[in-house]
């Protein structure tokens, strides 16, 4: 069995308790800035590709499965190369730049549905690239026992600019008469602040002791033996770690997507169109607010509980949108539960694998459990989609239901209880 607890680590833990440390801080700002940049672009696509391009749930959902697939795999290339020679800045740092340069496809693209298809797929690989990667770096500069803290507060600072981006975008076509050229120039130069950032204030491959802080003193590195190869799957040898994945591959496979939930409240509500880019600021709100809490309580009482009982929020959105006409409670709870839900599992399930995978393989690890939670979040999106095109929404929105209790109840099972491998 993997853990990540050495001395170091445990020194690290006296010193970093009670406090963030300043390579986590760094690549919250990193994270901040460049959600400003793709939220500005992100948030009026599902009305742009349903309602304007006019395509079916079917082609939306097989395009959102798709977008979301290209992520998936390069994640796993993204994370096999950080994890070589410990590039980890490196790698993530050629994703962020690769987001940045995709705003500029958006503008020269003209409208053209090719052009805006293609820069939006850089704009995936860019983020696959980066995930794990930067991942590892905040697990590896962190101590076991605060990974929970740690993750939250990066997710914290990530959410923040998943807020102001739709309301930055809101506002330059409101200043503008509608000129999403301004939106891509002002989300181009954007990221380019977000690379720079990484660039000045992340280290590089020193970044790997836990607790290290961004602003520690570098000492020179004593030559090492020579490294051996990173196996892509060697992950797996751990039990711990197949017991994690096979419970978030099963819940990813019946996830239905934000984008699909966005579009039942406009359908339910039948609120101006104008106003459906705002939907997820609700969402992003509560998880703003809960992300670091959640955090904190994983560290405490096991991580396990946390991540099912986000779940469970979500799968509580799924029933009143099946089962509440109130508009008002419809609203509220669904992006109340939809908040609660990324809260409860996003950082969580980093920090959750984290301490069962060694140091060497954490990147390669991580980038292995996000693909298999997203490609299973694929399937789900294009068969959501397709149900709806074949029975309607509500009856779709009951198999969503039942498959998503059918899975938590299996993932319940499968995840490792409180002790040395979830903490």
């Amino acid at each position: 069995m993997y853990l990540a607890t050495t001395d170091a680590a445990a020194t690290a833990t006296k010193v970093t308790r009670g406090r963030v440390g300043g390579t986590v801080l760094a690549l919250g700002a990193v994270s901040l800035v460049t959600d400003i940049s793709s939220e500005m672009v992100t948030a009026v696509l599902p009305l742009y590709f349903v309602l304007q391009l006019g395509l079916s749930p079917l082609q939306f959902g097989f395009l959102d499965g798709l977008y979301n697939g290209v992520t998936a795999l390069v994640r796993l290339l993204g994370g096999h190369a950080a994890d070589r020679g410990g590039r980890h800045k490196l790698v993530a740092g050629a994703g962020y730049a690769l987001s940045a340069l995709s705003r500029l496809g958006l503008l020269l693209a003209g409208g053209g549905t090719a052009g805006i298809g293609a820069s939006l797929a850089a704009d995936r690989i860019g983020k696959g690239v980066r995930t794990a990667p930067r991942d590892a770096l905040i697990s590896l500069s962190a101590p076991p026992d605060a990974l929970g803290r740690a993750f939250g507060v990066h997710r914290a600072m990530d959410t923040t600019g998943a807020l102001l981006g739709p309301l930055a975008a809101f506002a330059l076509l409101w200043a503008t008469a509608d000129a999403y050229d301004a939106v891509f120039v002002v989300s181009f130069c954007v990221g380019v602040v977000g690379v720079l950032l990484l660039v000045a204030f992340v280290p590089g491959r020193d970044a790997g002791a836990p607790g290290r802080d961004a602003g520690a003193a570098v000492r020179p590195r004593a030559p090492a033996a020579r490294q051996p190869r990173v196996r892509l799957l060697a992950p797996f040898r751990a039990p711990a770690f197949r017991r994690i994945f096979a419970a978030a591959a099963l819940l990813g496979a019946a996830t239905i997507g934000d984008a699909f939930l966005y579009l039942l409240l406009q359908r339910r509500l039948e609120f101006a169109v104008s106003w459906f880019p705002l939907l997820p600021l609700g969402a992003a709100a509560v998880y703003l607010l809960l992300a670091v809490p959640a955090g904190r309580l994983g560290d405490r009482i096991g991580r396990r509980v946390p991540f099912l009982s986000g779940h469970a929020a979500l799968l509580g959105g799924y029933v009143l949108l099946a089962v509440t006409d109130s508009g008002p409670v419809l609203l509220v709870g669904v992006l109340l539960s939809l908040g609660v839900f990324y809260a409860a599992t996003d950082g969580v399930l980093m920090a959750l694998a984290g301490p069962v995978l060694p140091a060497a393989r954490r990147a390669s690890g991580m980038a292995l459990l996000q693909t298999g939670q997203a490609l299973c979040r694929l399937l789900a999106a294009a068969g959501f989609g397709a149900a709806w095109t074949v029975w309607g929404a509500r009856p779709a929105l009951i198999v969503a239901i039942a498959a998503l209790a059918v899975a938590l109840a299996a993932a319940a099972a499968l995840l490792p209880g409180r002790n040395r491998k979830d903490r």
